[in-house]
């Protein structure tokens, strides 16, 4: 049968679909808004006056369409030979007092959560969507780093102060990249893509290693809800770079004060390794002895069946990330592996909780200050907070997809697929299906092999627990 657009309209399957994701939302105990003393306190914050004025710089920030929660903002310019980039993180410290019932409620949560019928955010509107947020044309007080990098992307000075700032644009990932694309040299994200390839090839250089696959995602469609399986845009790639320069910039920071919280991978070991390399070998995709394993991947083409198995078989590559915090000696463990450098989360404070504690400490730091007591006392509870929040956003985003994917099948039992098979777990195929995008598994044929194709049938799929029942045709 020719695949066809699925299309969930509003419809029993809809009004079903709403009532198991509010069924998942009640299990996990997800909070419904903040208690009114954390919304009044929320209302009353406000930052203090920053020592500096940048308000000259015309800042611009790039996010999701429809993104109000904006945590960074950017300004790029020539300086010499190289570049001067200003990165402006939402001052979320400044509107969130310690120990006050913000705080707590924010502890409580970790991070903001994503679902399909509505967000769950990590501060209050006023102050994650309005006050903190750097939104367009309004004056707002923002952590600012100050970075001096060369042509090829490699950093000199780095320095972080509080700063007021006012960013003149809001850009989305397809405007963004039209700018660029279109060579306008006035806009703001102008010198992006240089400067997003050159800290790319650094990446290249120390032996970090980017999976950068396909995204799954739940999109809103005709009133009722999609799945969409979307490859990022290569603003987003050069986006994230600056992100993870700052990231950087943080660590070293913090381990040459001794004092902080750095988001640590360990690197695969010796046996993974050579298990992953099997498997490129198997997958007729072999990794060479003389490559790394973060060029190897680089070069992969994403539109290749088989390369999307190799991706599938290197996420076993990337596995115990976590947050170490340290006060004195440095942690164990320091490295990201996936980056091959030392990494802390500084640039979502609106979003994530420990990104708070990250600009506190280096702007103390860099300022020649003590780390405030709060900051320095709480730390080692960070660890635990975030592995929980963590737990409980993979868990809603898997729950909250095997809904929907039950949802646009409901009515498509018994039809047969042709599907990509990614990997073999024992004698069950995990496969992905092109249109609608799903990921399943069935009982393996004798034939299926990762990267090849294969012929399946729905045998069912239950919207209230999102169980979808492949088996192989």
């Amino acid at each position: 049968m020719p695949a066809r657009r699925p299309h969930l309209a509003p419809s029993v399957a809809q009004s079903e679909l709403a009532a198991s994701l509010a069924d998942l939302r009640a299990s996990m105990a997800l909070p419904d808004g903040f208690a009114p003393e954390v919304v009044a306190e929320a209302e009353a914050s406000r930052p203090e006056a920053p020592g500096r004025d940048l308000r000259d710089l015309p800042f611009a920030t790039i996010d999701p369409a429809g993104s109000t929660d904006l945590d960074q903002a950017m300004h790029l310019a020539r300086r010499g030979d190289g570049f001067l980039v200003h990165y402006a993180i939402a001052d979320l410290p400044g509107f969130v007092r310690p120990g006050g019932s913000v705080d707590r409620a924010a502890r409580e949560r970790g991070q903001t959560l994503y679902a399909p019928d509505g967000r769950v955010p990590l501060h209050p509107p006023v102050i994650g969507d309005d006050r903190a947020s750097l939104l367009p044309g309004v004056d707002r007080t923002a952590y600012v780093w100050r970075f001096e990098l060369a042509t090829d992307g490699t950093l000199g000075t780095t320095a972080v102060e509080r700063a007021l700032v006012r960013s003149r644009a809001r850009l989305d990932y397809s405007g963004a990249q039209a700018l660029i694309d279109d060579g306008d040299r006035e806009s703001p994200v102008a010198l992006l893509g240089e400067i997003g390839r050159a800290r790319i090839e650094q990446e290249r250089r120390r032996g970090g290693a980017s999976l950068n696959t396909p995204d799954e995602e739940i999109v809103r469609s005709d009133g009722g809800y999609d799945l969409a399986r979307r490859t990022p845009l290569p603003v987003e790639d050069w986006n994230a770079q600056l992100s993870l320069l700052t990231g950087m910039a943080a660590a070293s920071i913090m381990l040459g004060a001794g004092v902080g919280i750095l988001r640590t991978m360990p690197s695969p070991d010796d046996e993974r390794l050579a298990a992953f390399r099997r498997q490129t070998v198997a997958l007729g995709l072999p990794w060479p002895e003389d490559e790394s394993y973060g060029e190897y991947l680089r070069r992969l083409d994403r539109a290749d069946p088989v390369a999307l198995a190799v991706l599938q078989a290197a996420s076993g590559l990337f596995r115990g990330a976590g947050y170490a915090a340290f006060d004195g000696a440095p942690p164990a463990e320091t490295m990201q592996a996936a980056l091959a450098a030392p990494y802390a989360h500084v640039t979502a404070p609106i979003r994530r909780l420990v990104d708070r504690w990250g600009l506190v400490v280096c702007e103390a730091i860099v300022a020649g200050r003590e780390v405030p007591a709060w900051a320095r006392a709480s730390l080692a509870e960070l660890p635990a907070i975030m592995a929980a929040s963590e737990q409980r956003a993979g868990r809603l985003g898997a729950e909250s997809i095997a809904r929907v994917e039950a949802a646009l099948l409901r009515d498509r039992v018994g039809e047969r697929f042709t599907a990509t098979v990614l990997e073999l777990r024992g004698d069950r195929a995990v496969f992905q299906l092109e249109t609608p995008a799903v990921t399943a598994s069935c009982p393996a044929p004798a034939d299926a092999a990762p990267g090849g194709a294969i012929e399946v049938v729905l045998e069912a799929a239950d919207i209230g627990t999102g169980t979808v029942r492949f088996g192989a045709a």
